[in-house]
């Protein structure tokens, strides 16, 4: 099964950009597609956004416009550009994949249609 690994999460202030990169550990990663999800604790699981293997988007309304997601299948890899950071944006980000494509966001942004999770990164923003 693939493994994921996300790197880059960290400090920043209010207004920073971040990005988050996903490294796959195989190459099924180029038709799997791939969310990005956060969690504050004692909160649910949040989906951000998710990316197909075609290069389809799905976004939560909470990030379009600050955040971008893209896939360098090449690399196997993912990443989430986060910009205009806010204080709550502090969480713990995730990346996931499934060999799976979705017709619509609401589905692609559920954490339970995910098979595979990465150990997460913390992004904290503070002043």
């Amino acid at each position: 099964q693939v493994q994921l690994a996300e790197s880059g999460g960290d400090s920043v202030e209010p207004g920073g950009s971040l990005r988050l990169s996903c490294v796959a550990s195989d190459n099924a990663f180029s038709t799997a597609t791939m969310g990005w999800f956060r969690q504050i604790p004692g909160k649910e699981r949040e989906g951000l956004m998710a990316i197909s293997p075609g290069g389809a988007l799905y976004y939560a309304p909470s990030a379009k416009g600050r955040f971008t997601i893209s896939r360098d299948n090449a690399k196997n890899t993912g990443y989430l550009q986060m910009t205009s950071l806010k204080l709550e944006d502090t969480a713990m980000y995730y990346c996931a994949a499934v060999q799976a494509v979705f017709a619509f966001a609401a589905e692609a942004l559920r954490p339970d249609k995910y098979s595979t999770w990465g150990q997460g990164v913390q992004v904290t923003v503070s002043s």
